[in-house]
């Protein structure tokens, strides 16, 4: 049966790294990491939230055919909000799919340390600095921190997730505990 693997977490947690090793060695699983895909719509860099908005029922969609398919889909997206999370995960199970519903986790301090380190090691992905713009006009780390909270807050009501202690300068451990969680 086929499975959307959802993997969540704050900004800069490894979610797109871990998604795309996992597709890396795991051929006919699709990377749907709707970040790359708001890079598609034109105006993107000026306007990183209308190309959202405007991506995520063309992702909603390809999740589905995907999945139809019979292959795995990867969606490494930060998703704090319960409908948009049930909105995903919907679309999976109308495909006749599996969730696998994974938080990438640190504690608080860690997170806003990678947060601010993100991309240091190597190029950035192109939407890092959008995504930085709007943290900032939100707040800050004071915006992160309610992000963080907000996904313990979801984690409580979902039974059914696994967290994944994601460890800066840890990725193969990780890695390691995402192939455990879906094995």
């Amino acid at each position: 049966m086929a499975r959307l693997i959802h993997l969540n977490g704050p900004p800069g947690i490894g979610k797109s790294t871990l998604a795309r090793r996992y597709v890396e060695e795991h051929h006919g699983v699709l990377n749907c990491d709707i970040d790359v895909l708001r890079t598609l719509i034109g105006g993107w860099a000026d306007d990183f939230g209308m190309a959202g908005e405007l991506i995520r029922p063309a992702a909603l969609a390809m999740i589905g055919a995907y999945l139809r398919s019979g292959h795995d889909v990867v969606l490494p997206q930060m998703l704090h909000d319960p409908h948009e999370v049930d909105r995903f995960h919907r679309a999976a199970h109308d495909a006749g799919a599996e969730v696998a519903e994974l938080f990438l986790m640190d504690d608080l301090d860690a997170c806003l340390e990678r947060f601010t380190r993100r991309g240091a090691d190597g190029p950035a992905d192109p939407w890092h600095q959008q995504v930085r713009a709007i943290v900032a006009s939100l707040g800050g780390d004071d915006e992160l921190a309610r992000c963080h909270a907000a996904l313990h807050e979801l984690l409580a009501t979902r039974p059914g997730a696994q967290v994944i202690r994601s460890v800066e300068g840890d990725a193969d451990g990780s890695y390691r505990e995402l192939l455990a969680a879906l094995a």
